[in-house]
């Protein structure tokens, strides 16, 4: 997938970027130790799965998030997706801390209990979105003093958005992640279309360690159990709910009707209509 991105650094890191992405499905962000984030929306909307979370973004609501791994999911109603997204972000790291703020974030023992949160766009930070797009379509005018200002400036707008106590102590809750119980991961994820690659990224783990651990907690293999969960959940479905067949299929994370009535008559023997009927 080709990308439209340009980038300003500072000191050889990137800390604000403007992205153009074609239409998609679902893309990773890959776990960075020492990477925190924060995305503004231009154009289009999609959804963010973290381990136990899923939220919106859009123009109205930004994305402020820790470092771990989560999936960016086009927001869709049975394969529709936005045309286009553009996002503006800014990046943080550690050792930019002390360069930029003269902090040292191991003081603060400040923690947040979100991965990931959405903040409403108001205003001043409006002006503030608008002000780094001039920046990044102009970078002659961006020397590193006026970046370093501006990643100052979000700091503090930042700290009051979310009640921080000192700018120090929002930093410093920044590169603190909150990882989940496996068990919590997985039953949040139950029904969404993800693969078991997916899934292990989610818990921060390689396939194989992700297999073991699963195994080890419910006894049986991920595939096993992931699908009789759904097919349990679309026996209820179809026994007390009106809901189309197709409409169930993708409300259990399908991503065809073919699938969901292979996978429903070899745990049943029916397909969906047949049992419904029966």
């Amino acid at each position: 997938m080709e990308y439209n991105s340009r980038v300003l650094k500072y000191r050889g890191h990137v800390v604000f970027q403007k992205l153009q992405v074609p239409s998609f499905e679902r893309l990773p962000k890959e776990y960075y130790e020492n990477e925190a984030c924060f995305i503004f929306v231009n154009k289009g909307k999609f959804n963010v799965r973290a381990q136990t979370q899923v939220l919106e973004v859009n123009k109205n609501t930004a994305l402020l998030s820790k470092c771990l791994s989560y999936y960016y999911e086009t927001t869709k109603d049975h394969g529709e997706t936005e045309d286009n997204i553009e996002v503006v972000g800014l990046l943080f790291y550690p050792e930019l801390v002390q360069d930029i703020f003269d902090l040292d974030i191991t003081q603060s023992s400040h923690t947040v209990d979100f991965n990931l949160k959405q903040v409403q766009v108001n205003k001043l930070l409006e002006h503030y979105r608008d002000s780094i797009i001039i920046l990044i379509d102009n970078p002659e005018l961006a020397d590193e003093e006026l970046i370093k200002n501006k990643l100052r400036e979000f700091v503090i707008l930042m700290t009051k958005t979310v009640n921080a106590p000192s700018e120090l102590d929002f930093l410093s809750s920044m590169f603190k992640p909150n990882f989940a119980i496996f068990e919590e991961i997985i039953q949040h994820n139950l029904f969404a279309n993800l693969s078991l690659h997916e899934l292990a990224n989610l818990c921060h783990m390689s396939l194989s360690t992700f297999k073991r651990r699963f195994i080890k907690v419910y006894k049986e293999s991920p595939a096993k159990y992931i699908t009789q969960k759904k097919i349990n959940k679309a026996e209820f479905y179809l026994k007390n709910q009106d809901l189309r067949i197709s409409d169930i299929a993708y409300n259990l994370g399908y991503d065809s009707l073919t699938t969901f009535n292979r996978a429903f008559k070899e745990y049943t023997g029916k397909t969906p209509s047949e049992y419904r009927l029966s």
